[in-house]
């Protein structure tokens, strides 16, 4: 007999990044209570890993507990960014109902639609929250238009189109259901959770069923499953089955040792959980996403959708340049696989394959953004090694076309740079579908392209529109290949020899193009040191001393003004280096360079493909 749980709601909130899912969070937290009065708290608490904090990006979906009249509100913060996309889907399984955040400015954006798309296909009712309508200049008006629009595109049926609209500060904590009434607190936004978002249901008298939806990773007690509890209960030292949806022979049986609920943003220990309840359950060593954990008696399990394939694969080489091992603390390849493979016990969109060699694994993920995090956390952990330029991942058809991963790409852009923009799409392979005007003075532009027609393009995109464009793309399904797209038009300088940067050799080189690095570092043969202004490879001494002659004062070298060195982010190197080309990654440095150092080694391989390329 299914009942209705009135003492709880599961919730998630979605939305397009930056929109303030994060910032909302916290003032729900605030505001029920979660806190002492006297308690420093953080912005946005819910963001815990470094990088998160730092970029104010959410990567992995979070949850946490508040309790407004009785009735507890699990909330599910989720990542807005395509290419943490995998998390939203997976967390969606585990809640009734969800909280679309849209700022009153930017209004609907692509990563709206995409996860207001996943949330219809499941049939969950929406709260649509108008946040930042304190900005200057704010439309919620023209907002909830737009979301309304959306909503059709997107087919919703009429209950999920009579949906109730929240306006709100998240920075201000205040919310109203009506825009000529100012808010005082959240309080509004409590009520229509309580309303609108339906109790869970489930048979209390059934026996167990528990879909693991999100895997939490600690150092001490391993893998813990997240999931909700969708009929019976689960009590501490309970027999269960694990069962899977897509892996029928997968039938193993375990203890669950301990159980935790969310209360705030902590995890507190309970001995028995009843239907509806989000739960925590650790101690069971290959407890996986999509896993259903079921009574022995009746296993049976739960449909749970298949996560989005990768579309992006780059390589993780150990690192064997001549600066090798003296940054980094881990640097063999038993180090790196070990951590890559550790990677996938919480990241279900990651892919670690072994390749011909020991020495190299190719990692697939959703995108540039996905992978970078994950070099950028390896590499502040002490890791030392080299990664290859990213490149897609191509599938066949039946008839043996190829076929390469589309990207719907949107860009707002000021009309000035609409010409340029288009330009540079367009020999990325980019066809423009639509052009709209945006806002005062700016143009929408929206353009299906191929994922490799994106790659290295950010940087050269914010240089192109001074930093006032914003760009945002989400994956469009497998096209046929498009053709041969050329990266970079410029070639790279190299070193020549092994040594220090000298100031002489630096002013000789900066002649050329634009230089990385600075007087005083390392560099070896095979090291890109910069940028060439034309289209071909340079090699250059930039270790090269001037001659000492009796004419001449020592003195004379101080005189020589060197422009300071273009220092790329990690992001900036990913998307510079070429085919041929590696980055070098430790904990203090990162390097491009050659993939063969030998200068005549690596002319004889450029000569071998190009007349291979000549006879295709």
């Amino acid at each position: 007999m299914r009942q209705k749980r009135e003492d709880v709601r599961n919730i998630a909130i979605i939305a397009h990044v930056d929109h303030g899912k994060t910032t909302l969070v916290d003032e729900l937290l605030k505001q029920s209570g979660v806190f002492r009065e006297n308690q420093a708290v953080a912005e946005r608490v819910m963001d815990s890993g470094d990088i998160e904090r730092e970029r104010g990006i959410t990567i992995l979906s979070k949850n946490t507990a508040v309790t407004y009249k009785g009735c507890k509100i699990n909330i599910i913060d989720t990542p807005g960014h395509a290419d943490f996309g995998g998390e939203v889907e997976r967390v969606l399984k585990m809640v009734n109902g969800v909280i679309l955040v849209v700022d009153a400015f930017e209004g609907a954006m692509p990563q709206t639609r995409f996860v207001l798309r996943k949330a219809l296909e499941l049939g969950l009712p929406v709260i649509v929250c108008v946040n930042k309508i304190d900005r200057p200049e704010a439309r919620p008006v023209e907002v909830v238009d737009e979301v309304l629009e959306l909503f059709l595109d997107l087919d919703a049926d009429d209950a999920q189109l009579d949906c109730p609209f929240v306006y709100a500060s998240a920075k201000t904590g205040t919310a109203t259901l009506d825009l000529e009434t100012p808010g005082v607190n959240m309080e509004p936004l409590f009520e229509t959770i309580l309303d609108y978002i339906p109790a869970p249901e489930g048979d209390p008298q059934a026996g167990t069923q528990v879909l693991i939806s999100t895997i939490d990773y600690n150092e001490y007690v391993g893998r813990i499953g997240v999931g909700k509890v969708d009929n019976g209960s689960v009590k501490v030292n309970q027999e269960v089955v694990i069962v899977n949806h897509h892996d029928p022979d997968k039938i193993r049986k375990v203890k669950v040792s301990k159980l935790y609920e969310f209360d705030g943003l902590n995890k507190v220990e309970v001995s028995e959980a009843s239907i509806g309840s989000i739960v925590a359950i650790s101690g069971i060593s290959d407890i996986h996403i999509g896993d259903t954990l079921c009574s022995p008696e009746n296993p049976s399990p739960i449909p749970f959708q298949k996560i989005s394939e990768p579309t992006i694969a780059m390589h993780f080489i150990v690192n064997d340049s001549p600066l090798a091992g003296q940054e980094g603390k881990y640097v063999t390849s038993r180090h790196i696989r070990d951590r890559l493979f550790r990677e996938l016990n919480t990241d279900v969109s990651l892919r670690v394959e072994e390749t011909d060699t020991t020495e190299a694994f190719k990692v697939s993920g959703r995108g540039e953004l996905h992978l970078s995090v994950l070099i950028e956390n390896m590499r502040r952990e002490g890791y030392e090694f080299a990664v290859s330029k990213a490149e897609v991942l191509y599938k066949t058809d039946e008839n043996g076309k190829k076929l390469e991963p589309m990207e719907l790409c949107y860009i707002d852009v000021p009309e000035e740079f609409s010409g340029t923009v288009i330009e540079k799409l367009s020999m990325r392979k980019g066809e423009l579908q639509n052009m709209s005007a945006a806002s005062t003075g700016y143009t929408r532009l929206e353009f299906s392209i191929p994922a490799r027609g994106l790659i290295g393009y950010r940087g050269e995109f914010l240089t192109d529109t001074k930093g006032n464009g914003v760009m945002n793309s989400t994956f469009d399904g497998y096209g046929p290949y498009k053709g041969d797209i050329q990266y970079r038009k410029q070639g790279s300088l190299i070193a020549f020899e092994a040594g220090e940067a000298i100031t002489y050799g630096l002013y000789n080189a900066q002649e050329r193009g634009t230089l990385f690095i600075s007087p005083g570092e390392k560099v070896y043969s095979g090291m890109v040191v910069g940028q060439n202004g034309k289209g071909e490879d340079i090699e250059l001494n930039v270790c090269k001393k001037k001659q000492l002659t009796n004419t001449r004062s020592s003195s004379a070298d101080e005189a020589l003004r060197l422009t300071p060195p273009k220092v790329l982010s990690l992001e900036q190197a990913l998307e510079f280096i070429d085919t041929d080309e590696l980055l070098e990654i430790t904990p203090k440095s990162l390097r491009i360079r050659k993939k063969i150092l030998d200068p005549t080694m690596r002319k004889r391989a450029a000569m071998r493909a190009a007349s291979l390329a000549q006879k295709q």
